[in-house]
Order: C-alpha cells, then structure tokens, then sequence
C-alpha cells in the first residue's frame, strides 16, 4: 500500500500518511522502540574495570611478605606427595596430590599425628595402588627428614625429636619454599625414555623375536585345523590298508 497524497482536508492527509507510514516501515518502528529502551538500562552502573590491577599486584606481593615474616623460619608451603594424574591422556605427568597416605607415613616412620605438626600434609582418602608410588613418597618422606630441624616450643625445653643444640645454632640457610628444595620433576629424560638397541646387543635367543611371535600366533590359530587335516590322512592311510 502506498502512501496516501490526495488533496483531501489536512487532517485526513495528515492521518493516511502516518497510516502509510506505519504499515510500509513496521520493523523500522520496532527498532526504533528497542534502541529507545536499551539506552534506560543505566549500563554505565553495571561497567567493569580493572584499574586497580597495580595496586592489586602490590598487595599481594606485600601479603606474601607479611606471610613469610609471621611463619618465619618455618616455610610459606607444606610437602605433598607425588601423585599420577589421571585417564589414560594424563598419566604420564606427574603433580602435587592432597597428601601423604597413612602406609606411606607408616613405612617413613612419621606418626599421623605429629605430621601435621611438622610442615606435612595427610591424606586419608587416598589408597597406594602401586609399589613404586609407595617406594617414592616414602623416599620423599625420609629426604625430608632427614633435612627438618625442629625448635623446641619452649626456649631450654628440648623434648623427644627436637634437633639438637648443634644444629640449632649451624643454621647456613633457611629454605623459605618447600617446594623449590623437594621439586617435583616433569619432564621425561633419555634415561626414562624407551632406546633402540643393536642386534649385537640382544640377549641370546632373542634373535628374530617378531618373526617367532607371529609363528606362534599362526600356529596357536591353527592348531584345530591341522589337527583335523592329520587325521583325516591317518583315516585314510588305515582305509588303504584294509
């Protein structure tokens, strides 16, 4: 429908084209009614800046001071264990877990309740599914041990297990980390990694080891049938004598 443009009364023009208007441009209407609307949302309330992210920065960093000033000269972290992460993508790297099992400290020798006490974290959950992670923590456990030094509570009090004078005062270096002095390394070297080997160097009677598996399984497949083939030839054979 066009726009009405008789020469009628002004009214009546005046009405014919705005209803002309509105029935040619409805969406330009709509549009027009929406952005009217979005610009009373107050939007500039709801902005978000990050401005004080300096600030921020220096706030943690003065945090971790005051941190490492209260605890002092106990470290900032605790040990944690060696774990394996899971599925089959993952668990060829190795991390940080929860804490260390109860056999674990039992096998290092730690009381569960004076782990706590000593900068250890314990995990009651967690099982040991394998030997060598047993055997690993374990060695982790005793490696730091063996470098702990223990204040007594109370000045001139030593009781079972605190360091001895000696060491007290032979203090060289504090470490602030634990982590940094007991690493948990990730990255797989030539020694861990599987090496080719020349034939020179094959043990004895391993020669030809692909060509005597796949003899074996040939044999193993069809083992029935030949069984059956040898005796129908026998069946045979005593057929020809009678």
């Amino acid at each position: 429908m066009a726009i009405i443009t008789s020469r009628r009364s002004s009214t009546i023009n005046r009405f014919n084209t705005t209803v002309g208007i509105l029935i040619l441009l409805p969406s330009l209407q709509f549009l027009t009614f929406g952005y009217l609307i979005d610009f009373r949302k107050d939007w500039q309330r709801r902005v978000r800046v990050h401005f004080d992210q300096p600030g921020r920065k220096l706030r943690r960093r003065n945090a971790r001071l005051s941190k490492a000033a209260s605890v002092a000269p106990r470290p900032v972290d605790k040990l944690r264990p060696v774990v394996r992460c899971p599925t089959l993508k993952y668990n060829r790297r190795v991390r940080a877990g929860r804490g260390f099992t109860l056999a674990e400290l039992k096998e290092a020798g730690i009381p569960r309740a004076l782990a706590p006490t000593i900068g250890i974290c314990v995990d009651t959950r967690r099982q040991n599914l394998s030997i060598e992670s047993l055997t690993e923590n374990v060695a982790r456990l005793k490696a730091y041990r063996s470098r702990l030094i223990l204040f007594p509570r109370k000045a001139g009090q030593h009781k079972n297990g605190d360091s001895e004078k000696k060491e007290l005062k032979d203090l060289e270096k504090i470490v602030r980390h634990v982590h940094h002095a007991h690493p948990i390394k990730n990255k797989v070297t030539l020694e861990d990694a599987f090496t080719e080997i020349k034939k020179d160097d094959m043990p004895e009677g391993e020669e030809a080891a692909y060509r005597r598996l796949r003899e074996a399984r040939s044999e193993a497949r069809l083992v029935g049938v030949r069984e059956k083939r040898a005796k129908a030839k026998s069946d045979e054979a005593a057929a020809a004598k009678k």
